[in-house]
């Protein structure tokens, strides 16, 4: 039995947004009852230049709704980055995943074949739609869903791999 895109994108990408949704909402309370400034962990990076937290969420958010449109050869919804508080973020998480239901599995599957072009301001990507989901998408958003991560753990947040999973 072969393995659909949409299969792949979908037991890939939603556990680890249900995952990444509770790590934010703890990590929201974590700040609260140590009556830390939230904006501390908002902004706090790993190193100087990777982005903050507010950017991974951003930034997986986008490789995630890019797995499904682009492979699917939609248009891939734009959502402006202007994220600052934990409310906006599991917002965009939410909205988010309404985008992902929205794109059918009968719309991703078949395409493996089909061209996904990317404009990046230093040049053009291309793709297959199955290289682009396996090989560019789904690393992207590991990436940086496990940044999410890795600054809210360390600042203190105990996080743990069930989490990560979307076993919550």
């Amino acid at each position: 039995m072969a393995v659909s895109l949409h299969s792949i994108a979908t037991l890939s990408i939603l556990p680890r947004f249900k995952g990444l949704k509770a790590a934010l909402e703890q990590a929201e309370a974590f700040a609260t009852e140590r009556k830390i400034d939230p904006s501390i962990f908002l902004n706090a990076r790993l190193y100087p230049d990777m982005g903050p937290l507010t950017k991974q969420v951003q930034l997986s958010s986008d490789h995630a709704k890019g797995a499904f449109y682009r492979t699917a050869g939609l248009p891939n919804p734009s959502l402006s980055d202007t994220e600052q508080t934990f409310a906006e973020l599991h917002a965009r998480i939410d909205k988010t995943i309404d985008l992902i239901h929205a794109v059918t599995p009968e719309q991703m599957n078949g395409r493996e074949d089909e061209q996904v072009e990317i404009k990046f301001p230093f040049g053009t990507m291309e793709f297959t739609a199955h290289d682009y989901l396996i090989g560019f998408a789904l690393p992207n958003f590991y990436f940086h869903v496990t940044t999410a991560y890795g600054i809210l753990r360390h600042n203190g947040q105990p996080l743990g791999k069930k989490l990560f999973m979307g076993q919550v």
